[in-house]
């Protein structure tokens, strides 16, 4: 008997030995999955996180996309995407801006991005809720509104075609992101 729960324990042990293995053979992946560790800093020299975006980037000045930097993106990112969405829109989540397959050694975007379908560095717009292609700055029907600059880095380069609605982004990116990183505004009317 006593020689049988010695057999069972040595079982059970084996069990455990193998579990933790495999757990922490995995558990660098999960964290470079876009675990919490994993985190891109995106800023703008135009506002602070938090902050006030100008009017020049609002559609009651220019209407033009503000200059953006970010750090932190990890090594073996094959593309960068970036939305920018307003959560506080009346009708739901309204979305401002979707570019993806940006390169990876990619360091920021610079003030007035143009709005065509693709850029000189092979990124790609999606579509806005203003359906148009490339960034449309706030413009809340009144109140204060917040604004997320979101930029993820993927592992893959896309298979989208430019005119992508951010839900076809989010449902191509699962999976696939390595970091994030988020820049929020506000803008008042």
């Amino acid at each position: 008997m006593i020689r049988m729960l010695r057999n069972q324990s040595a079982v059970k042990m084996a069990a455990l030995g193998a579990f933790a293995l495999a757990f922490f053979s995995v558990f660098p992946i999960i964290l470079a999955k876009g675990g919490k560790s994993m985190e891109i800093k995106i800023t703008s020299t135009a506002f602070k996180n938090g902050g006030e975006i100008p009017v020049r980037y609002t559609c009651d000045g220019d209407d033009v996309s503000p200059p953006l930097r970010w750090d932190g993106v990890p090594d073996g990112t094959k593309s960068l995407a970036l939305i920018c969405d307003d959560p506080d829109a009346p009708m739901g989540t309204w979305v401002h801006w979707v570019l993806f397959n940006i390169p990876p050694d990619v360091t920021g975007l610079p003030e007035k991005v143009p709005s065509q379908p693709h850029l000189e560095n092979g990124a790609v717009h999606g579509i806005n809720d203003f359906r148009n292609y490339g960034y449309g700055g706030p413009c809340p029907p009144g109140g204060t509104h917040r604004y997320f600059f979101k930029i993820y880095a993927l592992d893959t380069v896309l298979n989208l075609k430019a005119g992508a609605t951010k839900a076809q982004l989010l449902d191509a990116i699962e999976g696939h992101i390595l970091a994030k990183g988020e820049l929020m505004g506000k803008y008042s009317r």
